[in-house]
């Protein structure tokens, strides 16, 4: 079911009534009306644009899904479509919640493709500042746009802590590089995924913040400046987890590569080892005469010879640290 609310000279007046009254009410200018639909069909969506006067491109943009988040502006009212994020930690993937919203002059018409975007966190933040509901749109569109902002916020945040620990297991004695080479790259694409969120917004409420546009009421910049702060927060510190990720897969390659280098000098040491007795077995195997030929004396000679160069190699090697 659609929500509805309505809000007059500032104070919350009514909630859960018919669409149908809408056209009506934003009709008077001390009335500021929101509603939201969840899954509508193109009829439905044409039918809302054809009574708020909806631009036919902006109507289309709301019915498809995946597009960059952005701020239109149209003749008789805007168009904005943005993403709410949560990281599922289990998996270290993004799960992203898709809203549209027309803005106009009174109303504030929120579209969602499905239920992944939380819109009683959006009612909630509203019901927290009612001081506020006196500027209007203005303060609908900040509640709506600040909540989508402190989803990137929290998401940054838990990639951080993911990477962090991470960058712990890289150096265990006892590294599980399949689950860390996993966790990486799905760490890695979920970043990506959050840029492209990201970045955009950058824009989005940067363009709402000129003033010569007369988008928002002048009483509300704090608060979207405020937004806006977030947002460069969030972009910086996703563009720094970014190049950490970078960094932790050529450390993780750096690290590989210096256990190899270890085991080869390992192998090479007692493969050094073994040749000695190789060797000395090898010499006295010849079918000529030599010190100790035909006697017992030879067989414990020649295994003298290799058990002391043996040992004399393997204390060498383990001193410096081959072995």
């Amino acid at each position: 079911m659609p929500r509805t609310r309505l809000y007059r000279n500032g104070v919350l007046e009514a909630e859960g009534f018919p669409i149908a009254d809408i056209s009506g009410l934003i009709a008077d200018e001390a009335c500021v009306v929101w509603f939201d639909l969840c899954r509508p069909t193109a009829e439905d969506l044409q039918a809302i644009g054809d009574e708020l006067g909806l631009h036919a491109l902006a109507v289309e943009d709301a019915t498809n899904e995946h597009e960059r988040p952005k701020l239109d502006r149209y003749d008789t009212h805007l168009f904005t479509k943005a993403y709410s994020v949560q990281l599922d930690v289990a998996s270290g993937q993004l799960v992203t919640g898709e809203v549209s919203a027309f803005i106009t002059a009174n109303a504030l018409v929120t579209v969602r493709t499905d239920e992944r975007f939380d819109i009683e966190a959006v009612v909630k933040r509203w019901d927290e500042s009612p001081d506020l509901a006196k500027y209007g749109v203005s303060y609908l569109l900040h509640g709506l746009l600040d909540h989508v902002v402190d989803t990137h916020f929290d998401a940054v945040r838990s990639l951080d802590g993911q990477i962090e620990a991470l960058q712990d297991e890289l150096f265990e004695e006892k590294a599980r590089d399949g689950e860390v080479q996993r966790r990486t790259f799905e760490l890695r694409k979920s970043l990506v995924l959050l840029r492209r969120i990201v970045l955009p917004m950058r824009e989005l409420v940067n363009s709402l913040l000129r003033r010569d546009l007369h988008i928002i009421d002048p009483a509300m910049q704090p608060y979207f400046q405020d937004v806006y702060d977030h947002v460069l927060r969030a972009t910086e510190w996703t563009e720094s987890l970014r190049d950490l990720v970078t960094t932790i897969l050529e450390t993780r390659l750096t690290i590989r590569s210096n256990r190899l280098n270890v085991i080869t000098k390992q192998v090479t040491s007692w493969a050094a080892i073994i040749a000695v007795p190789t060797a000395i077995t090898g010499f006295y195997g010849q079918n000529v005469p030599y010190p100790g030929y035909g006697h017992a004396t030879g067989f414990w000679t020649s295994t003298a010879v290799t058990l002391t160069l043996s040992l004399t190699l393997y204390a060498i090697f383990r001193r410096k640290g081959w072995l």
